[in-house]
């Protein structure tokens, strides 16, 4: 018989982590409810001392351990949310832990696991991808015989995240007709499916996953645990090649349906809800609104709620997530411009070429006596999408036109 968690325990989950964790807020969002004509609320895990919803699984796991468990330590593998809860796990209990995270993870991630580990936790960088450092993590569990710490398929992990559905039926008595939760591994998806079920059951249960790594959905549509061969790790919080084998027959028989959402959708997701909102939320934790705009006739007059997971978000990544919310937004552009190598060829493309409100944000070139015409890959920030054909007719009829490289994946990642 398949896994599926009971109501006992998690009742006893949300016990365990009281000691660490309070109820996060569930707060209506006036500005998405006012947009979509319902009644939007977003359950804030990013507001947790860990700033995601993790903690909840983690301590519940690392709390069920023996004390003979306990002398072994832990280890682990995460891209970021997970190593930060079994890091404040470990530190709170005075149990010995190693973290393994990819070496791509944001900084931010990283140092925040320090910090909540302490002198409890060893951080370790391995790999490109959460799937590389889950081996690396895996052959030193082998090794040293320390208790493996899963960061979604473990009955402990699931019970532990499926506390988020008892707070939110305890802090919202109208009837709840759609939830929306982020997929990565699932384990955060079993454990709210696991509640509603019983004490919810007319809510539908949405799951979202990233474009660029649909695991879960891949799965579903092939009716088994499927290992994607290649993924984009940029919604680093839910990236991953291979679900759990204990959520996918839950999610699989129990949701209602299972999206995906472009990354720079998810970007432009985060802009907004920090311009608009004052929320700073990751990717992984801005996917559930990203994903409303596909239900926006299905969900008029209803009673939504989001999972927002978490708001473990690097600076850094700032310039990144606002390209791609342009490039997705089709208000960033790449060509190759064919310049006259002849005085005053700039001038003449930026005051006869561009439109009035087109921006220059990218420029490289490099001048070659010996053509005719020097190429420069340049990048043009528009108000408008429709600004986009009559900016290349004009270029064409001038013959400044060399290509246009956002539908060449290939070029564009090597030029700009």
């Amino acid at each position: 018989m398949a896994y599926f968690p009971s109501i006992v325990d998690i009742r006893a989950a949300a016990k365990t982590i009281a000691q660490v964790a309070e109820p996060s807020p569930l707060i209506e969002s006036f500005r998405l409810s006012k947009v979509f004509d319902s009644t939007i609320s977003l359950k804030r895990e990013d507001l947790q001392r860990v700033r995601s919803y993790k903690i909840r699984g983690a301590f519940n796991k690392i709390s069920s351990l023996s004390a003979e468990e306990r002398k072994k330590g832990v280890v682990c593998a995460s891209a970021g949310n997970h190593a930060q809860g079994v890091a404040f796990a470990c530190n709170h209990l005075k149990i010995q832990g190693t973290v393994y995270m990819p070496s791509v993870t944001p900084n931010q991630k990283v140092q925040q696991t320090k910090l909540f580990g302490g002198d409890w936790v060893t951080v370790v960088l391995e790999g490109d991808t959460f799937d590389d450092a889950f081996n690396a993590s895996k052959v030193h569990e082998e090794e040293t015989g320390k208790i493996f710490v899963h960061p979604f398929d473990d009955p402990k992990i699931i019970e532990g995240q499926a506390t988020v559905g008892l707070e939110i039926l305890e802090q919202d008595k109208t009837p709840i007709d759609y939830l929306f939760v982020c997929i990565g591994g699932g384990g955060l998806a079993s454990g709210l499916i696991s509640v509603f079920k019983e004490l919810s059951p007319n809510t539908k249960i949405i799951g979202v996953e990233p474009m660029g790594a649909p695991s879960m959905k891949t799965s579903i549509a092939e009716g088994r645990v499927v290992t994607l061969e290649t993924i984009d790790k940029f919604i680093d919080g839910a990236a991953v090649k291979r679900v759990g084998e204990l959520t996918f027959p839950i999610c699989d028989k129990y949701l209602n349906e299972m999206v995906t959402v472009a990354e720079g959708k998810v970007c432009q997701t985060i802009l907004d809800l920090y311009n608009r909102d004052a929320i700073v939320v990751e990717p992984a934790g801005a996917m559930t609104i990203a994903a409303l705009d596909d239900f926006k006739t299905e969900i008029v007059g209803k009673n939504v709620v989001c999972i927002v997971g978490g708001s473990n978000n690097d600076i850094a990544r700032t310039a990144e997530i606002k390209e791609r919310a342009l490039l997705y937004g089709k208000l960033k552009h790449y060509f190759i411009v064919r310049f006259p190598q002849r005085p005053g060829a700039l001038k003449e493309f930026v005051a006869e070429i561009l439109g009035p409100l087109d921006d220059i944000t990218h420029f490289e070139y490099s001048k070659r006596s010996s053509k005719e015409n020097a190429p420069a890959v340049v990048g043009i920030e528009l108000k408008s999408p429709e600004d986009l054909a009559p900016l290349v007719h004009r270029m064409k009829v001038n013959n400044f036109y060399g290509d246009y490289l956002n539908d060449k994946p290939d070029l564009f990642e090597y030029l700009v």
